[in-house]
């Protein structure tokens, strides 16, 4: 600009290229489908400067988006606004009900109307369209399932990864205990060195077994060396996860969200879970706009990894199942029958 400014225009996936910029302001379009990192990340740049930052989006379910919305809501802090069609009164009613036959005309009557009520009336009650894991994670918070969740340090915490750089490889943290799947804590990279993530889990005393996919055995590119045989060196345990199709990977994944709980709390780890839970509410399906029907595949997004480490951790949670201790084998007597009457003698196994 004529005053020196700078106008950018950048994708929330690369919120790493505007650290220590001191942006005055940002605003945020379709934050409901950004990744919530990027805010952690420029918050302190938008505190220290005094400036402003915006977020308008459309809503996409019970994500990251709706967090916020609560929390600024009764913020005085924050400035907070909710509009539906209703109360813009931007469009009639013939124009409303041609536009929720139009809906349901392409995606049937239940979906079409999840998008009609996202789209103009501003709801965030169902899940993200097209999500994966959305039934079971609202199922999941409406049985409360989503609480805190302590550390029980007599049990092993495990981890799953899902092997990839930095913010592509998350890492679920997890423990089973009586046959109940606690997930404690979640981790993403901030660098791609493989032994700052062992550190970062060893700091922390998570030192179960690591699951890792089956792709860990291919040899790193300029080292006779692969990562399994890294983490093995470095003194970890790691197990390597059968290779299913992904559709058998999704069913374990549901059926894991099922019969979990998740830690939920206002602590660090608290937070980093928030952004895990997200993820799983965020994990999605991707839309193919000439077919108008969703793909198999998953969406390449932020949330793509954080979902696949889930299915992972689907297929691998019971095999961290402690085995019930074996029964004793029962004990044989011996006795010898003397003058007096029965007399017992040697015990044998």
């Amino acid at each position: 600009l004529i005053n020196g400014a700078t106008w950018q225009l950048i994708g929330s996936d690369r919120y790493d290229a505007t650290v220590g910029s001191g942006p005055k302001g940002i605003a945020y379009s379709e934050w409901a489908l950004s990744n919530p990192s990027a805010w952690a990340y420029h918050s302190p740049m938008i505190r220290e400067s005094g400036g402003f930052a915006a977020f308008i989006t459309t809503p996409r379910g019970n994500n990251h988006a709706k967090t916020m919305y609560d929390r600024a809501k009764d913020n005085p802090s924050w400035f907070c606004e909710r509009l539906s069609v209703e109360e813009t009164g931007a469009l009639g009613e013939a124009d409303l009900a041609e536009a929720l036959a139009e809906y349901q005309d392409m995606h049937g009557i239940d979906l079409g109307r999840a998008f009609f009520e996202q789209e103009y009336l501003c709801s965030f009650s169902g899940a993200m369209v097209g999500a994966y894991f959305g039934a079971e994670m609202a199922r999941a918070e409406r049985e409360g399932r989503l609480q805190l969740v302590e550390i029980d340090w007599k049990h092993p915490v495990h981890t799953v990864w899902d092997l990839g750089k930095a913010v592509n490889n998350p890492i679920w943290c997890f423990q089973v205990i009586k046959g109940q799947l606690r997930v404690v804590d979640f981790y993403r990279p901030d660098s791609d060195d493989l032994e700052d993530w062992v550190k970062w889990l060893n700091d922390r005393g998570y030192k179960g077994n690591d699951y890792v996919p089956h792709d860990i055995l291919v040899t790193e590119w300029g080292t006779k060396r692969t990562r399994f045989d890294t983490l093995r060196i470095l003194g970890r345990k790691p197990k390597r996860i059968a290779k299913v199709s992904v559709a058998d990977g999704l069913q374990a994944g549901r059926k894991a969200i099922n019969a979990a709980v998740f830690h939920l709390g206002e602590d660090e780890r608290g937070q980093r879970m928030q952004l895990g839970t997200d993820g799983l509410k965020a994990y999605r399906r991707e839309w193919d706009d000439e077919l108008k029907t969703f793909r198999e595949n998953p969406l390449k997004d932020w949330a793509e990894h954080i979902g696949s480490a889930w299915r992972y951790l689907g297929l691998a949670w019971k095999d961290a199942t402690p085995e019930p201790p074996k029964p004793e084998k029962p004990k044989e007597l011996e006795y010898i029958v003397g003058p007096t009457g029965l007399i017992q003698g040697n015990m044998t196994v």
